[in-house]
């Protein structure tokens, strides 16, 4: 039976680039940073607090999961902006919208009332969109 999700990947255009971003910006840590035979950076972050939820940075390259031309193509969804993270939780939607922006985070939605709670969206530096979310009480 399976109980939870350990990874998920998060395509992004360069890992450095994106490492910074997650870790310096969004205030992510840093779970694994490995290179692996033949090249193969395995490189994950996590929300403080939540270790068992793993983002995997990864660039889009030729190799077992994608030939080359696949890896192109994916490469060029990303700059695209076509794929999404997933939603972050904060206990105050506002306040962390500023301290991102501050940050130099890029936002296309302020804070605004929803259903839900409280959303902006933003997006990281390879341009995934995420959604940053005050839930309704």
């Amino acid at each position: 039976m399976i109980k939870s999700i350990a990874h998920v990947n998060v395509y992004v255009l360069n890992q450095e680039k994106a490492l910074d971003f997650y870790k310096n910006k969004l205030g992510f840590d840093v779970g694994d940073d490995m290179t692996i035979e033949g090249g193969f950076r395995w490189l994950t972050v996590n929300p403080k607090g939540q270790p068992q939820l793993q983002l995997v940075l990864a660039e889009p390259q030729e190799g077992p999961m994608f030939t080359n031309e696949a890896a192109i193509k994916i490469r060029s969804l990303i700059e695209d902006g076509a794929f999404g993270v997933g939603v972050f939780e904060t206990d105050d939607c506002q306040k962390t919208y500023e301290e991102l922006a501050a940050k130099g985070v890029e936002f296309f939605q302020p804070p605004t009332e929803q259903l839900y709670g409280v959303e902006a969206m933003g997006k990281d530096d390879s341009g995934n969109w995420f959604s940053l979310v005050q839930r309704a009480k």
